[in-house]
């Protein structure tokens, strides 16, 4: 993929995102996708990636604003960074109380790309921060 393409899906993908279309945003990972969450483990397939998000759709509502992504000149990877404008709507296991709260919380991720596709994503943030902001 060219750099434009490779950044064309970036686009893509947060878009799918923030409009809550899990089918465009799923459709464009490869099947063995690696996810390495967050302060946690890594998972592979698209599968393991499609319950991690059916997980976090349902404790919380994000929109994610100041997006700039950045590509190598090969296409084949790529970062992100941006702002996560949420809402904590249910309890997630381990995590505090949930009542509606909200936080801003910038964030990044990295992206491998193969066959025109997503084939990792490595997401940061600050966890502390992001506890910080819905324990108040």
């Amino acid at each position: 993929m060219s750099q434009a393409q490779s950044e064309q899906l970036i686009q893509c993908y947060y878009r799918a995102f923030n409009e809550g279309d899990m089918t465009t945003f799923l459709g464009l990972l490869t099947e063995g996708v690696v996810h390495d969450i967050n302060q946690g483990g890594r998972e592979t397939g698209k599968a393991a990636f499609a319950a991690f998000m059916e997980r976090m759709n349902r404790h919380y509502k994000e929109q994610l604003v100041d997006m700039v992504i950045m590509v190598n000149a090969a296409g084949d990877r790529a970062a992100a960074e941006f702002v996560v404008l949420g809402e904590y709507q249910s309890t997630d296991p381990g995590l505090p109380e949930a009542a509606g709260q909200r936080y801003r919380l910038p964030a990044g991720a990295f992206f491998e790309i193969k066959d025109n596709k997503v084939a990792r994503i490595s997401n940061y943030y600050n966890l502390n921060d992001w506890i910080a902001q819905v324990s108040q």
